[in-house]
């Protein structure tokens, strides 16, 4: 998180700096950066394949979060420290064999999976933490399709669903 941090300071130009010399962080990675203030979301941006070396991918990321999240306004440097990191490291993605929803919902592992939604150029994810909020897989489902842009009751030939696990890392909420 400090890496995460220390990105989101200096784009804010604050000086602020953590240290970046591990040399896992040189692994190729894929994460989502999720900022939070009081609990609730802030902004959450994020890579589901492994295309740069993680420490890239989390200051990009989290200045992304920060900045470019449409949802939000930009993050203020006056919101900087009432804002948690949260960082939510991606195994790679595992193609779900389904035949139709309730298949899918079968499948699907509550409070563990992360699920990528495809369907023609509509495409959505959540992170395994979204099961906090929506603890049922049909729920879980509905809403997932509409962040895609498609009904909650919709499913056709041609979807596709994969899934993903994380490791993640949270500062504490003020």
């Amino acid at each position: 998180m400090p890496i995460a941090r220390a990105a989101i300071a200096r784009a804010l130009h604050i000086p602020q700096t953590a240290d970046e010399t591990a040399s896992w962080l040189a692994e190729f990675g894929a994460c989502f950066v999720t900022l939070t203030q009081s609990g609730e979301l802030r902004g959450c941006i994020g890579t589901l394949q492994a295309h740069r070396s993680l420490l890239d991918d989390v200051k990009s990321n989290a200045v992304s979060a920060a900045f470019r999240d449409p949802r939000f306004a930009p993050l203020s440097a006056e919101e900087l420290g009432m804002t948690a990191v949260e960082i939510s490291l991606l195994s790679p993605t595992q193609a779900m064999e389904v035949r139709h929803e309730a298949d899918a919902l079968a499948q699907l592992r509550a409070g563990v999976d992360g699920v990528v939604f495809e369907y023609r150029h509509f495409r959505s994810t959540f992170l395994p933490q979204v099961w906090e909020q929506l603890t049922q897989p049909h729920q879980f489902m509905a809403q997932l399709k509409r962040k895609a842009g498609l009904p909650g009751d919709f499913w056709a030939e041609g979807i596709r669903l994969s899934r993903y696990t994380v490791t993640k890392w949270r500062e504490q909420d003020d």
